[in-house]
């Protein structure tokens, strides 16, 4: 399986870049991760990253290089997320928990299969048209869909990962990819300012290296000073053979057989959730990062 991705994430009109996006694969099966840190909530921005960490290193934990059942993989990656979502925040004694969107697509055997919980979307698209959109699970979505009368407020949604409830989630069946098809991962900071169907002309035709900034510099421009984070991981499916990135984002595969775009620590083949050690080496780890990120911007500006 070959495939080309490519990834940006802007901070917009935002004090601070919440969104958090990557991939990893093996020679066999890729996972995509994208999560969206909830303003409103304190630390939203490790939220997001402490779920990417998880996710990735549930797939390299399960990824022999298949998984077995994607569909369990999602379900299990997600949970695991929420839960040491919470973990940091009673670690931390917060009254309020860090919260994040989730959405995650894994490719193996020429087939995609994703999970979402929240309003950060996956697009898949063939020849300019739709052939899957997640469905948010906020409430004005429940209103188109159903009908039913909730509050009209887009921004409002009735589940995430780290809130006190169990998290509400969708999992795809697994279905079969043709060549050229574009799958896209974005946050609300996208899908906010542009329709569905600028959106699909923007992807049609064109390498992903190309619509990927188009989308993102055309929502960040109609937003103006307002604009949310906008991030955007994509990547086109090109053929049925040689699993490998194509030239954008190439990562040389080493002999462990694993590479990620994720930055996470070390993890003991044999445990399911980190441990507190390693849930502090993560938060520094995090925390430095986010230094890092705002000497650049406050550098920029």
């Amino acid at each position: 399986m070959k495939f080309s991705v490519f990834q940006l994430s802007r901070r917009g009109g935002r004090a601070l870049n919440e969104d958090r996006m990557g991939y990893c694969y093996t020679r066999e099966a890729a996972l995509f991760v994208l999560a969206d840190g909830m303003g409103g909530h304190p630390d939203g921005e490790i939220a997001a990253q402490i779920a990417l960490q998880v996710v990735s290193l549930h797939f390299q934990q399960k990824a022999k290089p298949l998984l077995a059942d994607p569909r369990l993989f999602l379900e299990e990656a997600l949970l695991l997320a929420h839960r040491q979502i919470l973990r940091y925040a009673g670690a931390k004694g917060m009254m309020d928990t860090p919260r994040t969107t989730l959405v995650a697509a894994v490719l193996q055997e020429g087939r995609i299969t994703w999970i979402h919980c929240g309003d950060s979307r996956l697009y898949w698209a063939r020849d300019g048209q739709l052939v899957e959109r997640t469905r948010d699970h906020s409430y004005s979505e429940m209103r188109k869909v159903s009908g039913v009368l909730t509050p009209a407020n887009r921004n409002v949604l009735f589940t995430c990962l780290g809130s006190p409830s169990k998290p509400i989630f969708d999992v795809s069946e697994t279905k079969r990819l043709e060549e050229g098809d574009q799958v896209m991962l974005c946050s609300d900071g996208l899908w906010s300012s542009l329709s569905n169907s600028e959106i699909l002309q923007l992807m049609h035709g064109k390498a992903v290296a190309h619509f990927v900034p188009m989308l993102v510099d055309t929502a960040l421009k109609r937003a103006g000073d307002s604009s949310d984070n906008v991030t955007v991981l994509a990547l086109v499916w090109e053929t049925p053979n040689n699993f490998e990135p194509s030239s954008i984002s190439t990562l040389e595969m080493e002999d462990q057989g694993f590479e990620s775009t994720i930055q996470a620590g070390p993890i003991e083949e044999s445990e399911d959730e980190l441990d507190d050690e390693a849930i502090e080496r993560s938060i520094a780890e995090i925390n430095e990062a986010i230094r890092r990120s705002a000497e650049r911007q406050k550098a920029k500006t």
